[in-house]
Formats: C-alpha cells, structure tokens, sequence
C-alpha cells in the first residue's frame, strides 16, 4: 500500500463542492456510456472517484491527498471508517482504469466501461450521504 503523501485541509463547503463534483462527474459517465462513449465515460467515471474521496476524507479527517500519486488517497480512505471504505473498494478498481482510459490508445471495452459506471455512482452516493451530514 502506497504511503500517505501530502495533504490539504478541507473545509464543510469544500466537502460540499467535491461530493457535487462527484455526482455531476458520475452522471456525465453514465451519458457518456449510454452514448457509446466508453473512454469518456471510464475517465469521468474514475473523477467521480477522486473527488467523492476528497468528500469522504474531507468529513471524517479534515484532510485530503494533495500529492501526485492518486493511491495515496487510498491511505487516507483506510483511516476515514466505513464510509472510506465503502469508497476505497470501488476507488481501488477505478484507478486501475485511469492511465489506461486517459493516457495509452487502446479502447475501453463496454462492459469495462459500464462497470466503472457503476462505481463511480456508488462513490457519488456515498460522497452524497457524507456530505448532507457536514457542518
């Protein structure tokens, strides 16, 4: 497991404005499968990820992963309870997808892609229900 890197604060409205993120990510994955749009879809899927882990680390840590290296934001989910883990398993299998929807040419099978979909909307929600509980 990667070691935790650097972190940034986070605030109740930053954790607000990173679940929206989420979420507005999550459903633009899922216009994008329904569109054919497999890379589209699993790179955005893999955002709504990313940024319902910074939701999630955000409410019950205070912090977020600020470093290159997206896995040390798996460190941080370990520490945040059964919220971060809820993320952390569908995270994991995103980031697997990120450099190879958003960086090599090869294509992203449908049911790949349709999986990844998947995830994102349930870190969304997740992202969601943390989010609607911070002060």
């Amino acid at each position: 497991m990667p070691r935790p890197g650097r972190t940034k604060p986070v605030s109740a409205v930053q954790v607000r404005a990173y679940a929206a993120k989420a979420e507005e990510f999550a459903v633009a994955a899922a216009g994008e499968l329904a569109a054919g749009r497999n890379i589209a879809a699993t790179s955005l899927a893999t955002h709504a990820g990313i940024n319902s882990a910074d939701a999630v680390c955000g409410a019950r840590l205070g912090k977020r992963a600020a470093g290159e290296d997206h896995d040390q934001v798996l460190v941080l989910l370990a520490q945040a309870g059964p919220d971060g883990a809820e993320v952390e398993r569908d995270l994991r299998r995103l980031l697997l997808l990120k450099t190879k929807a958003e960086y090599e040419p090869g294509d992203i099978a449908p049911s790949i892609a349709a999986k990844a979909v998947q995830r994102a909307r349930r870190c969304a929600t997740v992202a969601r229900r943390v989010a609607a509980t911070t002060r």
